[in-house]
């Protein structure tokens, strides 16, 4: 995982912001600075998120073909 900001940081803090969140994870497919994601919460969220995604991925194949 990238340690810093990323490439879309400054999208992931107006997410994060205009939700009024404690985080946000953005991620971006072939946007204007290319491929790239930002994530901004506290540690024991952030080393949540491989099972987050791996559940999100789930639901997604479950879904069926689009």
């Amino acid at each position: 995982m990238a340690l810093g900001p990323g490439k879309y940081d400054d999208l992931c803090t107006y997410v994060r912001e205009q939700a009024k969140a404690d985080g946000a994870l953005v991620i971006v497919i072939n946007g204007t600075r290319g491929v790239g994601f930002s994530c901004q919460a506290d540690l024991q969220t952030t080393l949540l998120l491989p099972e987050l995604l791996e559940n999100i991925a789930k639901q997604i194949r479950e879904s069926g073909p689009l």
